[in-house]
């Protein structure tokens, strides 16, 4: 952000009314609709990665063998309880399949396919429809497909895979209409809290998941997993539509004052009048690209903790279903208490003046590095329960970071297309998310004890590899092509 701006901004904030300045914000529709949107991030999420911890029972074993001699075995009962008492099978009523570890990375990277699709015309679309009713339209057939997903599976292989990239279509149109809202409601100064707020739901719902659907299918069976979140989606979708409206002046419960405040804050940057895309002065800006590349290489991170946590500590522990999900969930429990600090201590640092892309650049070190570094590490180190976990741990919980910086970044550098830019930018989150599954499965399936090794390397050098790219060319401030164009007629 450039001098001239800050002053701008902050002349902005002097120009409101005291009523406006003193609102609390915790007491705010804004804070409300951020609350909702974490719910929202939250239903979507889970319902991704529901098959994630069920697969573990969804398959008839797992044949692979362990990196530890058998004093692992016991794990189960030091930690919980009497072995006798966990059953290390599902229900009989639970169906199981022959899926071997390719067949498993394409369930789990088949409803990427969809998101690929959508992610980027769910920012347009909640642009111009509204993103009331596109998140909403959305998140209801995505808990529809939840409830199918039983059934599909028992149909046959085809129809699951088919039904997960239906509902990635949806779950595309959802993630990224949701983040449009930001556009006109989130002040400058409290994007970093807003956003972090709702994003931080994404992690909230990849922990109950993993949590609950391991004790869910040891007591009832997986497909009471995607009953379950089938129909909180459902209750999710409710309050959505009644809660959440796409912009403050057509809120029916906003007070004056926080109208007010919302509308000047923003009138600085986001002009009422529509503007044609600037698809070639887009297309060649590196601000732009880092971010996209930025965001891909962090979810590929992302995506191997949510498909392959459950799957790496059974492989190396061999723990019962409602073992591995409570030992699979504690690192998204911290990720998720970090996320929502993520965004406060981003504000306080911009109010602290310290520069927007300093803020921004830092956050997203701090979030991909140290990760990265000690998933490498992660297969040499794994003799000891206690230090594999905490190392997933550490590592998950830091991951929220940059959603407190590159993932919120187009709101930076185009606030006028960020509907657009940032489905564009979180469109490259499938891209990953499509490739982990598959390329994950090929090396398991060649040799799962170097499998592993190699899935961690990888990971390290694509987030290296991006984050360098976004330390090179990432910018805060608005681009030349985002502001706004006088129109002259003759």
């Amino acid at each position: 952000m450039s001098h001239q701006e800050r002053r701008n901004t902050m002349a902005t904030m002097t120009e409101l009314s005291p009523t406006a300045r003193k609102i609390p914000s915790l007491c705010s529709i804004r804070y409300g609709i951020a609350l909702i949107a974490h719910f929202c991030s939250l239903t979507l999420m889970a319902q991704n990665t529901i098959i994630n911890i069920t697969m573990v029972v969804m398959v008839n074993s797992t044949d692979h063998q362990s990196q530890l001699n058998r004093s692992a075995e016991g794990l189960s009962a030091d930690l919980f309880d009497d072995p006798d008492k966990a059953p290390k099978n599902p229900p009989a009523r639970a169906p199981v399949y022959n899926w071997s570890p390719q067949i498993q990375g394409i369930i789990f990277s088949s409803i990427q396919y969809g998101m690929l699709l959508t992610q980027f015309p769910g920012g347009y679309l909640a642009g111009r429809l509204g993103t009331k009713r596109v998140v909403g339209v959305a998140l209801f057939v995505s808990s529809l497909l939840t409830l199918c997903i039983p059934v599909a599976a028992n149909l046959g292989l085809g129809l699951l895979i088919a039904t997960r990239i239906v509902q990635g279509l949806s779950q595309g149109v959802g993630y990224g209409g949701q983040l449009a809202v930001w556009q006109r409601w989130a002040p400058p100064h409290e994007r970093s809290s807003l956003c972090s707020i709702a994003l931080s739901g994404m992690i909230l719902g990849a922990f109950l998941v993993t949590l609950m659907g391991g004790l869910i299918s040891q007591a009832l069976g997986w497909p009471f997993v995607f009953y379950i979140f089938g129909g909180i989606g459902c209750v999710c979708c409710l309050l959505w539509c009644v809660v959440v409206y796409d912009d403050p002046g057509s809120h029916p419960w906003i007070s004056t004052s926080e109208k007010e405040y919302i509308i000047s804050s923003l009138d600085q940057q986001v002009s009422s009048e529509k503007q044609s895309l600037p698809i070639k002065a887009m297309l060649s800006s590196l601000p732009l690209w880092s971010i996209c590349l930025c965001s891909f290489s962090h979810q590929w991170l992302i995506n191997t903790f949510l498909m392959y946590t459950p799957t790496y500590i059974s492989f190396v522990f061999k723990v019962n279903i409602r073992d591995n999900g409570l030992l699979s969930s504690l690192p998204f429990l911290v990720s998720w208490v970090i996320g929502i600090l993520t965004g406060k201590v981003a504000d306080f640092l911009l109010v602290k003046n310290f520069r927007l892309v300093t803020v921004r650049k830092v956050v997203t070190i701090l979030g991909t590095l140290p990760p990265s570094v000690l998933l490498a590490a992660l297969p040499y180190l794994n003799s000891s329960y206690v230090t594999t976990i905490t190392f997933l741990t550490i590592s998950c919980g830091l991951c929220p970071l940059p959603q407190a910086g590159v993932y919120i970044n187009a709101l930076d550098i185009a606030p006028r297309y960020s509907d657009v830019l940032l489905g564009a930018s979180r469109g490259f989150a499938p891209i990953a998310a499509v490739l982990v599954p598959t390329v994950s499965g090929f090396l398991l399936n060649q040799d799962p004890e170097f499998g592993w090794k190699n899935i961690f390397f990888l990971l390290f050098a694509i987030n290296i590899l991006g984050l360098i790219f976004y330390l090179i060319f990432g910018k805060a401030d608005v681009q030349d092509w985002a502001k706004e164009r006088k129109l002259t007629r003759l």
